[in-house]
Order: structure tokens, then C-alpha cells, then sequence
């Protein structure tokens, strides 16, 4: 995901969705006939897996003799299932993931146009679409959107006697002093595992950096993402983060600003839906545009995720895959997922069941208009990823920033 996404004001599609995490509930391998597929879902929240159980059971109602094997995995384990099922030649018929393009130059899924009807391959928003390309074809289809905006919690600012969220670098290390003060962890600080890629994403492109150059060759150790991540291990080494922010999941920080003992942080648009209103509806927060260095430009993260169809059988699954997925993305279902959850749409049609509450909705639709997304149309980026969830978090503990930053580049450059 490395481009700019539309957002739009009162028209454009504004639908909800969230994150949500959950179990396999069958297994099995594929029927003879091609009727029977494994589907893998990453688990958003706890709503997640009885959506999809809810939606199987329509779909196998209204489609006699197909059956959808359902598996939920967590966002923490993806990674090392995603692997285990390609080494192994385990992959199921259908994954929602946040990769495709290594998928795409193996060969192992089917593009999109044979994966979908050419009306839901007609429903993408555009720029979705291109975000899911491979050398110019499309290989995944669009399923989920987020932005990330700066969360603050109004009454730990007022404790400290602040009156408005920073803007610039210096105003986050400013404000954390006087947050420190209060007895409040100042700034959520998540780099560990689970999205240290997207933490430091967020930093790095407010500081003129990123994953690769204008050229989109990797630049990993660009001198903007060291001035960076050094800025981070400043704020950790001097209490202005929660403890060891390097095994520090975004989940653990999401929740404790749910509970009211953060002062700020790096926020995703699922918050309030997945981690603030079941905890405490009344909590006093806000939300603003990311900080950046200069405290001027304020780049948001655009996060997409996918669903992949891959190949099987010599394509004896197709058609039970084309059934699924054409079903899945029917308006009705698609929209159901998205309000269920608390996302961004994907599609024209389910971006018309707009929220009830647009108000909390309409500054994430906005700053899509100038996200920036992580490079998953590399094949490279899975290898990235991996390295940065694991090794990026290191530089704020007891690592250099500038070396940790060279070891994920030979990383990146060896993936190619």
C-alpha cells in the first residue's frame, strides 16, 4: 500500500468497520466435486467470528451443496500461519490478509477478474483497486480500509495544563512533560509485534521518510527514518512512553487509553468502536491530525486489507470461491461487516450505508484524500514487514537506531 487514497467529503463512501480476532471453527480439505473451501479471516474483535459464521450459514443456505470451512486467526499469529500454509502447500481457498503481491509473482492466486463477477470488480473505489495490483493486474480485492488519526484524552490534557493536542514534534516531547507530571503515561508508544511496521510508518512519513525512495527502490536507512526512530528512542529513554514500548502491541496501548491512562497516541478509526465505547462510552477524547517534525505537513497511514482467492486443484474451486466472495461482497453483507466492525469502505455500494454518526467518521474519510500506504504491491514488502515487526521495536531498547535500520534494509534489498 503505497499511494494516495481518495477521500472524499459528504459523498464519498463512508462506511464503518472494526478489528476483531477469533477461532477456527472447522476444518477440512477440499470435496472432490470443488464444493467445499477453507476460508481464513483475521480476526478484528470479538464480533468478528460470528459475522463470518452467520454469513456461512447464509451462504450455504442459499447455495445447496457448497460448504466454507471457517478459520479466525489472530492479527499476532497471521504472519506465522501465512507461512506455515505456504510451505506446507496448506493454503486455503480464501484469506484475508494484508499482503498479496509475493502471492502474485508465485503464481499462487488467481487474478481478480477470475476471482470475482466483473459487477463487484466494478464496485471497487478506484484508487482501492490500484492500492491491489501486481505489475499492473489486479490481484487482491479491496476488503477493508483505515485511517489513523491523533488520539488525546481531554482530561489528562487539562490536568496538565494543556488546551490543545501538539502539532509538531517538539510540542508531543513538551507536552509529554507536563502529562508525565500528572501521574498518566504520557504518549502510547506500540512497537512491538503486532504493527511495529505501522507505528513507525506513521512517524517516519511525517519526517519526510518512508520505505522506499521516489524511485521505489528501498530506503529503509534513509537518513530521515534514523533521525526518526532516534526521536523515539529519545521519548522512551526519558519516561515519556509507557514501559519497554519494543513488546508493547498496539491492542495492550489501545486499551489503556480506553481506561483513561493514556494521555495521546497514534489512533486508528476502529478505536472507538473496538476498544473505547466497550470499555467506557463517556470518555472524554479527541481527535487531530498526526504530529509531524515541522509540526506543517500531516501525512496520515492509510491501512488496506485484502481477501486473496488462491489456485487449487488445477482451478477445481473456482467457482465454489467466485460463489463466496460474489456473495460476501453483496451490499447487504458487505455494509452488515463494515458497521459491525467500525471501518472505511471499499466498495461504491457498501460506501453508501453511510454511519449514523458521520461526524466521528468524516475527519478519517477526509485524510484519506492524503494517506500514504506501506509498499504491498512488493513482493518484497511480506520479508519487510516481518523484519521491522521484530526488529524495529529493538533500537528503542538497548539497539542502535541507525544499525537497526541498515539490518532491515539488507533485509529489504535481499528480498528484492
Amino acid at each position: 500500500m503505497n499511494r494516495h487514497l481518495v477521500g472524499t467529503a459528504a459523498g464519498l463512501t463512508l462506511a464503518l468497520a472494526l478489528t476483531g480476532c477469533g477461532k477456527g471453527s472447522s476444518s477440512g480439505t477440499d470435496d472432490s466435486d470443488g464444493r467445499t473451501i477453507t476460508f481464513v479471516a483475521a480476526k478484528y474483535d470479538d464480533d468478528t467470528q460470528p459475522f463470518w459464521e452467520n454469513l456461512i450459514d447464509d451462504f450455504e443456505a442459499r447455495n445447496p451443496g457448497y460448504k466454507v470451512n471457517l478459520e479466525v486467526v489472530d492479527w499476532e499469529q497471521m504472519d506465522s500461519k501465512v507461512k506455515t500454509y505456504i510451505q506446507t502447500k496448506q493454503q486455503p481457498d480464501v484469506l484475508n490478509y494484508n499482503k498479496f503481491s509475493d502471492f502474485a509473482r508465485d503464481d499462487l492466486i488467481y487474478k481478480a477478474d477470475e476471482a470475482v463477477s466483473a459487477k463487484v470488480l466494478d464496485d471497487f473505489l478506484p484508487l482501492f483497486a490500484d492500492q491491489a495490483t501486481y505489475e499492473g493486474v489486479q490481484y487482491g480485492l479491496p476488503f477493508i480500509s483505515s485511517a489513523r488519526l491523533f488520539f488525546y484524552n481531554k482530561e489528562i490534557f487539562g490536568k496538565a495544563g494543556v488546551t490543545a493536542p501538539p502539532k509538531s514534534w517538539a510540542e508531543v516531547e513538551a507536552v509529554a512533560r507536563k502529562i508525565k507530571k500528572t501521574g498518566a503515561i504520557p504518549l502510547g508508544l506500540p512497537l512491538g509485534p503486532e504493527e511495529a511496521q505501522g507505528e513507525f510508518g506513521i512517524w517516519s512519513m511525517n519526517n519526510g521518510g518512508g520505505w522506499v525512495d521516489d524511485s521505489g527502490k528501498w530506503a529503509v536507512d534513509q537518513p530521515a527514518n534514523v533521525e526518526t526512530l532516534t526521536y523515539l528512542r529519545k521519548l522512551t529513554r526519558q519516561g515519556l512512553t509507557q514501559p519497554n514500548p519494543e513488546t508493547t502491541n498496539r491492542k495492550d496501548v489501545f486499551n489503556q487509553f480506553a481506561q483513561g491512562r493514556i494521555g495521546m497516541l497514534n489512533g486508528a478509526v476502529f478505536m472507538r468502536k473496538g476498544f473505547i465505547d466497550p470499555v467506557d462510552k463517556n470518555l472524554d477524547y479527541g481527535v487531530a491530525p498526526l504530529p509531524s517534525k515541522d509540526g506543517t505537513t500531516h501525512n496520515t497511514l492509510g491501512v488496506q486489507d485484502y481477501l486473496v482467492a488462491f489456485k487449487k486443484d488445477g482451478g477445481k474451486n473456482r467457482e465454489a470461491v467466485n460463489k463466496f466472495l460474489d456473495f460476501f461482497y453483496q451490499k447487504e453483507n458487505a455494509s452488515r461487516f463494515l458497521s459491525t466492525e467500525g471501518f472505511l469502505s471499499v466498495t461504491k455500494s457498501a460506501g453508501d450505508a453511510l454511519s449514523s454518526d458521520a461526524d466521528y467518521y468524516k475527519p478519517f474519510v477526509d485524510a484519506l484524500s492524503g494517506a500514504k500506504f506501506a509498499p504491498a504491491d512488493n513482493p518484497g514488502w511480506a520479508a519487510v514487514d516481518g523484519a521491522v515487526k521484530q526488529q524495529i521495536g529493538t533500537a528503542v531498547a538497548d539497539g542502535d537506531p541507525q544499525e537497526v535500520l541498515k539490518k532491515i534494509q539488507k533485509t529489504a534489498q535481499k528480498a528484492g
